[in-house]
């Protein structure tokens, strides 16, 4: 790890001044935010970014809080991973956060992690992560995960690079409709989580977000849910604790006199975006609630996946998942 500068504003205002304006043309910044650090200093450590300066988050007021109302949920970007996975609040009509959250890393890890940090975390692939790997994620010329050791990438919209967003909470929020609210240089703007994350092939293709180089986020805004409206969270791993996911799915389901009224279906680590299977979505609606549905739905969920050589096995798992989220919500309903 290279030497950096380490400041510590005490305001957002502040905070954004330290920042750059621009990014630079590989993707990077010579000022970087500084939340929980879980994965910003291991990227530092894999000499994948060389800041001249941390912008350290801690000391802003303000930033870390939750808030319950008739209205909704507002969480403050520097809220630990571990609080929201125990807050009452969020347990109770935002299950499936609540859920998404637990499952991030070890207890450790949540204690420590951010949920700001946890949705701007930066992509897993073991060719990024190499410092001695020239991939097209780090301004290269060559996806070397497309014919190379491709176990834990992309099934679904997946080209030119076959990244997949390691967060575990990002699904969840935007099954939930939530938005985040940010602010730069130039004011503060709400972002849904639908728009905040990008395609390698729709965008700059060494960026996840359409985040400044200067804009930070601030909180994250999820909206009271339709009566009757319930949710889960599940995801598989290779290791029982504190690993990332191979696949993951937030489902929300409104059942009204035994058929599915509304349905939302989020995928995790399954594509370089939390992926909406809005065809599947669409297909539920109107359908009787019992297994017969939820496994037509899991095979809609994935048509069009598009497996590399080593990850076929994502297909089948998160039809898996997928029917196991229907299955979980229709046994506390019973």
């Amino acid at each position: 790890m290279d030497r950096f500068e380490l400041s510590r504003p005490n305001t957002l205002a502040e905070a954004i001044d330290l920042l750059p304006a621009e990014w630079d043309e590989d993707g990077g910044r010579q000022a970087i935010p500084l939340a929980g650090g879980q994965d910003l200093l291991t990227v530092l450590k894999e000499g994948l970014h060389s800041p001249d300066r941390l912008v350290h988050l801690k000391g802003i007021s303000g930033l870390d809080g939750i808030t319950s109302s008739g209205e909704g949920l507002r969480i403050g970007a520097m809220c630990k991973v571990a609080t929201v996975a125990g807050d009452e609040a969020v347990k109770r009509g935002w299950r499936a956060l609540a859920e998404a959250a637990v499952g991030v890393g070890s207890p450790q890890i949540r204690n420590l992690a951010t949920l700001g940090g946890n949705l701007c975390q930066r992509p897993r692939c073991w060719y990024f992560r190499n410092s001695d790997a020239p991939c097209l994620k780090k301004g290269g010329y060559e996806c070397f995960a497309y014919e190379g050791r491709n176990k834990y990438n992309a099934i679904l919209g997946g080209g030119p690079s076959y990244i997949v967003h390691p967060s575990d909470i990002a699904p969840a929020l935007q099954m939930l409709g939530a938005e985040v609210r940010t602010h730069s240089a130039t004011g503060s703007r709400l972002i849904s989580m639908q728009d905040l994350y990008t395609l390698p092939v729709d965008g700059d293709v060494t960026r996840e977000t359409v985040l400044g180089a200067d804009e930070v986020i601030e909180e994250v805004i999820v909206s009271e849910q339709p009566e009757g409206f319930r949710t889960t969270y599940v995801k598989a791993r290779e290791r029982g604790s504190f690993d990332f996911a191979l696949s993951a799915v937030a489902l929300g389901v409104r059942v009204v006199g035994g058929e599915i009224a509304e349905c939302r279906i989020v995928l995790g680590s399954v594509a370089p975006v939390p992926w909406r299977a809005r065809s599947a979505e669409e297909m539920a609606v109107g359908l009787k609630d019992n297994p017969t549905t939820w496994a037509e739905v899991a095979q809609q969920a994935l048509e069009g996946a598009e497996p590399l050589s080593e990850n076929g096995y994502k297909v089948p798992l998160t039809r898996g998942l997928i029917e196991k989220a229907f299955r979980r919500l229709a046994m506390e309903d019973a």
